[in-house]
C-alpha cells in the first residue's frame, strides 16, 4: 500500500509542476485561484484552466491507460516484450485515422476516436487470426513477429496515403506523439471509453494472475480462457484506441511501466494493475513536463521523451530475456 501512497504523492506533485511550468511560469497561488475562483478575463486563469489543466489530466489518463494495456497484453500473450505499439495496435489506429482524415476530414472528435478504435480492433483480430492458423497455433513469438510485420506494413500504407491525400502534416503530430491539443472535449471522449476499459480490467485482475501459472492450471481452476482473452483484447482496444486518437503514438509506456510495477509488487494483477496505472500516469505527466523544458520556448514532443526512456529499457529486457533462454 505504501507504493500506492507514494505514487499518489508523486502524481499530485507531477501535475502541480505541469500546471506551473511552461512558456510562462505561474505561482502556486495563481493556480489555486484559477481552479477555485476562475475569472475568464484573466489570461493566467485561461491558460491554467483551458490549456494546462486538461493537458495534465489527459497525460495522467493516457499514461494510466497505456500502462494498463501493456500489462494486459503481456499477460494474455505471456510475452514480456508485448505492448500496444509493438503488436500493431497503434499502427492500426493510425491507418484508420489517415483514412478518416482523407475521406471524412470534417468528422468530429468522437468519430475519429471511434475510427481509431475500430482500426486497432481490426488489426488485433487479423493478427490473432493469422497466428491461430499457423502451425502450432498462437504463441508469444508468433504474435510479436506478426504484430511487427503487420505494423510495418500499415505504417508504410499510412505514410503513402498521407502523402497522396495531402494529410501527412496532420498525421505528423500523431506519429510524434503529443499532448498539446488535448481539450476538455478530448477528455470527455477519453474518459467515456476509459471507464468501460478500466471496469473490464478490474474484472479480469484475478484471471490474469492465474493465467501466469500456465494455461493448463488456469483451465483446471475453471477459468474460461476464451472469455478472458476476448475481454482483455476489448479492454486494450478501448484504452489504447481512445488514447492514440487523442495523443498520437506515445510508445514504451506500456512496455516499461508493467515491468517496473512487477519488480515492485510482484505478479498479482490485483495489485499490479493499479500500481501500473498510477506509475504510468506519473511517468507520462513527468515526461510531458520535461518535454516543455528541454528546449524552451519551443516544445519537444512527449513521444521523443518516452522513447528516450523506453529504448534503453527495451534493450535491457531483450538482453535479459536472451540470456535466460540461452
Amino acid at each position: 500500500m505504501w507504493i500506492l501512497l507514494l505514487g499518489m504523492i508523486g502524481l499530485i506533485a507531477a501535475m502541480a509542476l505541469s500546471l506551473r511550468l511552461g512558456t510562462k511560469t505561474f505561482q502556486i497561488e495563481t493556480i489555486i485561484q484559477a481552479i477555485f475562483t476562475y475569472n475568464p478575463d484573466i489570461t493566467a486563469h485561461q491558460i491554467v484552466m483551458d490549456i494546462r489543466f486538461p493537458r495534465a489530466l489527459g497525460a495522467a489518463l493516457i499514461g494510466a491507460f497505456l500502462a494498463l494495456s501493456g500489462a494486459i497484453m503481456q499477460a494474455l500473450t505471456r510475452n514480456p516484450l508485448a505492448e500496444p505499439s509493438l503488436l500493431g495496435v497503434s499502427h492500426g489506429a493510425a491507418f484508420a485515422l489517415v483514412l478518416t482524415l482523407a475521406f471524412f476530414p470534417k468528422l468530429s472528435l468522437a468519430g475519429t476516436t471511434a475510427a481509431a478504435m475500430a482500426g486497432a480492433g481490426l488489426t488485433v483480430l487479423f493478427i490473432f487470426s493469422l497466428t491461430a492458423r499457423a502451425k502450432g497455433g498462437i504463441t508469444p513469438v508468433k504474435l510479436a513477429l506478426a504484430g511487427i510485420a503487420i505494423g510495418m506494413f500499415l505504417s508504410s500504407l499510412t505514410s503513402s496515403l498521407g502523402l497522396y491525400f495531402n494529410v501527412a502534416k496532420d498525421m505528423s503530430f500523431w506519429y510524434a506523439g503529443g499532448l498539446a491539443y488535448i481539450t476538455w472535449s478530448s477528455l470527455e471522449i477519453l474518459s467515456a471509453a476509459g471507464v468501460v476499459g478500466v471496469v473490464i480490467v478490474a474484472l479480469l485482475a484475478r484471471s490474469l494472475t492465474l493465467l501466469g501459472l500456465g494455461v493448463d492450471v488456469t483451465k483446471g481452476l475453471g477459468i474460461n480462457l476464451h472469455i478472458v482473452r476476448i475481454l482483455g483484447v476489448l479492454a486494450v482496444l478501448l484504452l489504447t484506441g481512445s488514447s492514440v486518437a487523442v495523443s498520437g503514438a506515445i510508445g514504451f509506456i506500456g512496455l516499461v511501466v508493467p515491468h517496473i510495477s512487477r519488480m515492485l509488487v510482484g505478479s498479482d494483477y490485483r495489485l499490479l494493475l493499479p500500481v501500473s496505472a498510477l506509475l504510468g500516469s506519473v511517468l507520462l505527466v513527468t515526461a510531458d513536463v520535461g518535454a516543455r523544458l528541454i528546449n524552451p520556448p519551443y516544445e519537444t514532443t512527449v513521444g521523443i521523451v518516452t522513447a528516450a526512456i523506453g529504448v534503453p529499457f527495451f534493450l535491457y529486457l531483450v538482453r535479459n530475456e536472451g540470456s535466460r533462454s540461452s
